[in-house]
């Protein structure tokens, strides 16, 4: 989800929209009304998860040390808290390293608006060719809750649909009816930097997104969506559910709510559905926790000449997991110490 979130923000900045606050929608955290079945089995699928609770961890190896932050992107009063745990860390650090910074964000908002083809195929079947007549009326209503008319959404691309899908229609209608910006963890994080004349560098080029799904067979792309679908019904739960989890330190679980959600309601097969997380694993979260890792040894390296340290602040998802940015790390010879235990 986290990442997910990540890039939908982006794309609504790139569209001249904004989100504010997911904590005035309205939902259900899932995990307090599902069976006691499916919440021990969504724990048991989570417990050996490494480094699977926390937000906030200190990672060391010799001179070198990273404070890394796992972040919310939407605002929350509840982030006021963490910003002030993380607040003394920017004392004599030497850089900020974030997702994506402020001039990743500007060249991609310049490339939404003036590139339709980034989103939109304009050649070949049209979605409502490509699924079933369910499949399309599923997807056509869950995208008109969300303000994407069925004729606009025909042809966009799947995997651009499958993130909308992962938005509430209540942030979305938040988005719509403001003209605030995102206050999420990461921007917060921003302003203290820029505000203490610290560079914000990006963990990632701009285009990133547009490279994440390239080479997909035709039935992956239109499995994203399938697998989806159930969870956009429940959105609004899901908003609920994974800040809830999010304040908790326990954001893992979310992604296996999801797993588990697909299992119950897609229809699909459970090794398609294994497979689509699978896939989607890897290229929202794993592969770039892999590229991350030698900017985040760079910056530190770089600091560490300076006698100081570098902060990151990146989606909670990215921290945990066996390819999460904290197990590799451990790999590389660094100490993982949580901070906000």
């Amino acid at each position: 989800m986290a990442g997910r979130i990540t890039w939908a923000l982006a794309f609504l900045a790139g569209m001249g929209l904004s989100a504010q606050a997911a904590t005035v929608c309205e939902g259900r955290n899932l995990f307090e009304t599902m069976p006691a079945d499916h919440a021990a089995a969504i724990e048991a699928a989570t417990a050996g998860v490494p480094f699977r609770r926390g937000l906030v961890f200190d990672a060391t190896r010799d001179d070198l040390r990273i404070v890394l932050v796992g972040t919310y992107h939407f605002e929350d009063p509840r982030h006021a808290a963490t910003l002030d745990l993380v607040r003394p860390e920017f004392q004599g650090a030497t850089t900020l390293l974030v997702e994506s910074g402020p001039e990743e964000q500007a060249r991609l908002a310049e490339a939404l608006a003036t590139d339709p083809a980034l989103t939109v195929d304009a050649t070949g079947p049209t979605l409502p060719e490509r699924l079933s007549p369910e499949e399309w009326a599923a997807l056509s209503a869950a995208l008109s809750d969300r303000g994407i008319p069925a004729i606009m959404a025909s042809r966009m691309r799947p995997w651009y649909l499958s993130m909308m899908l992962g938005l509430s229609p209540c942030m979305l209608r938040q988005v719509a009816e403001s003209g605030g910006v995102v206050r999420g963890l990461d921007h917060m994080m921003m302003d203290e930097a820029q505000a203490r004349g610290l560079p914000v560098l990006s963990l990632e080029p701009w285009d990133t997104i547009f490279t994440l799904f390239e080479n997909l067979t035709p039935e992956q792309e239109l499995d994203m969506i399938r697998a989806n679908l159930p969870a956009a019904a429940l959105a609004d739960d899901y908003a609920v559910t994974l800040t809830d989890s999010y304040f908790e330190g326990d954001v893992w679980k979310i992604w296996e709510l999801a797993r588990h959600d697909a299992y119950a309601h897609s229809g699909m097969d459970a090794a398609v559905i294994d497979a689509q997380i699978a896939l989607m694993q890897d290229r929202l979260m794993d592969r770039r926790n892999r590229a991350w890792i030698a900017p985040l040894l760079e910056a530190a390296t770089e600091a560490a000449g300076q006698g100081s340290h570098v902060v990151a602040a990146f989606g909670a998802l990215h921290l945990p997991g066996e390819a999460g940015v904290l197990n590799l790390l451990a790999a590389e010879g660094f100490a993982i110490t949580r901070l906000d235990d």
